[in-house]
């Protein structure tokens, strides 16, 4: 598999239900020091990550525009155009999307992300 295909699930596996409630599948996708800028403009931690998710009302994403560029040998950007669908708990959203891989111990794990939200075409 190549590497962007690679990140790829690995980025597309945060945005599954199964994997966004389980603490040991998010504790191996997510670096110890991970942090995130959020679209509403929250600072988070891996630990508040993992907290949040827990009570999380999931709403289904979708991923377009997918883009890898390589930093160095062991640091990958990822970008992407992020649609999370509307449910009765929700609206629907776009935004983009970016996230730092780093490969640690043979493993890629997410090190940042960040969304920033875009207007809605409504």
């Amino acid at each position: 598999m190549d590497l962007a295909a690679h990140l790829f699930d690995l980025e597309t596996q945060l945005h599954r239900q199964e994997v966004r409630a389980d603490e040991e599948a998010l504790r191996r996708l997510i670096a110890p020091d991970f942090f995130e800028f959020g679209v509403s403009g929250t600072q988070w931690t891996r630990e508040a990550v993992i907290q949040a998710l827990r009570g999380e009302s999931f709403s289904p994403r979708e991923v377009s525009d997918f883009r890898l560029t390589l930093l160095a040998e062991d640091v990958a950007l990822v970008t992407y155009r992020g649609y999370r669908v509307a449910t009765p708990q929700r609206p629907g959203a776009d935004s983009l999307r970016s996230s730092i891989w780093r490969l640690r111990d043979g493993r890629w794990q997410m090190q940042f992300h960040q969304g920033t939200p875009l207007p809605s075409l409504l």
